[in-house]
């Protein structure tokens, strides 16, 4: 199915996920809200949804920490991700604790930190005793090949999972979560995937296709729509692109994938919030029709 059937299919109920995202509203619809034919739709069958929606704070990179917790709050996101613009790696532990505190009240769930670059052995273990601090469950990281088996024994150490990001074409170590579990399957599985659907659709890959064969080492993801599927296919809102975004959902369905969907939103950096309520009342409107 085209990007642009798959939008039209899922429209309507995508127009009230919308509304819903925007009051604050739950992330679940009524069986009577679902528009007539779509009761049966493929991911019918798919199961219970165990994973949760959140943010990847670098969807809001142009606001300051207290913006982007109120924009989360506002969205109904509950989880989020920080990106080192809302909470910088070199934070003392005190630092740390005033921002952890900061998201608390607010309501949100610190989960994890990244996308953590780690090109050498202190990048290493700098992310690993920040994201301790912080009380995060997973990094969402980029380290070089050779620093691996370090990897490796921090999380034995930490208990803190690492989801290796990939980055599309441009990325000359993970380009795609292929790329990246060749790397990884014969080490510790708290060391896994953070699959962006958007890259790998850049990389000409099917990310439906990829979720289904790495779903054991699948930690986490970044939901996100694009242009085209080549290199220089760019971000949109969810639904408007050329992913299969409903059968990707309920991929995850099928799997029971337990992680966070985290939307990364990287149109309209400066003024994103109107595309980011979109794309999530599209996801919820999607789940709302398939699960």
């Amino acid at each position: 199915m085209s990007g642009k059937q798959t939008r039209r299919r899922f429209l309507q109920v995508a127009g009230v996920g919308a509304a819903v995202s925007l009051t604050q509203a739950g992330s679940s619809f009524g069986r009577d809200r679902r528009p007539r034919g779509q009761e049966r739709t493929q991911g019918r069958r798919a199961g219970k949804r165990l994973f949760e929606l959140g943010l990847a704070s670098y969807t809001l990179r142009k606001f300051k920490l207290d913006e982007t917790l109120a924009m989360t709050k506002q969205l109904g996101l509950k989880y989020i991700c920080f990106k080192s613009f809302h909470l910088p790696l070199e934070s003392t532990e005190a630092e740390i604790k005033e921002v952890v505190a900061k998201v608390k009240e607010a309501g949100l769930a610190l989960y994890g930190g990244g996308v953590i670059s780690m090109k050498k052995e202190a990048d290493v273990h700098r992310a690993f005793d920040y994201a301790k601090a912080a009380g995060m469950k997973v990094i969402v990281g980029v380290p070089k090949y050779e620093l691996l088996p370090l990897v490796n024994e921090k999380v034995q150490e930490y208990d803190i999972k690492v989801a290796i990001h990939n980055h599309g074409p441009g990325d000359k170590n993970y380009p795609t979560p292929a790329s990246a579990y060749e790397r990884i399957k014969d080490l510790d599985r708290r060391i896994g995937l953070c699959h962006d659907i958007g890259h790998t659709m850049r990389a000409g890959v099917d990310p439906v296709e990829s979720t289904r064969k790495f779903a054991d080492r699948l930690l986490d993801v970044h939901m996100k729509d694009v242009s085209a599927a080549t290199a220089k296919g760019h971000g949109v809102e969810v639904g408007r692109g050329v992913i299969d975004v409903p059968n990707f959902l309920a991929t995850l369905l099928r799997i029971r994938y337990s992680g966070i969907v985290a939307f990364e939103y990287e149109k309209d950096a400066e003024d994103p919030l109107a595309g980011l309520a979109e794309s999530v009342g599209y996801v919820r409107g999607v789940l709302a029709a398939i699960s």
